[in-house]
């Protein structure tokens, strides 16, 4: 999957655990975890709000993205291929 998920360098440059995080954003360690790892098909805006309020970041520094032609293709065409 080209999009990766950055929390745990964000969380590293905030002298922050991923337990305090959980607490503070009201989630669990469990529900965090599997975000970190990327093993969840998507994350609510709300969560995300509140992991970047309490982090103090921006969307783009917990997410970045690596190019795949194949993210151009319909739906369809990807399963068919």
């Amino acid at each position: 999957m080209p999009v990766k998920v950055t929390l745990d360098a964000v969380l590293g440059a905030r002298g922050i655990t991923g337990k305090e995080l959980a607490r503070r954003i009201g989630v669990s360690e469990t529900q965090l975890s599997l975000f970190r790892s990327g093993k969840v098909r998507g994350v609510r805006f709300s969560t995300l709000a509140r992991m970047c309020a309490a982090l103090d970041c921006a969307p783009g520094e917990l997410l970045d993205y690596l190019y795949d032609a194949s993210d151009l293709e319909a739906p369809d065409e990807a399963e068919e291929a």
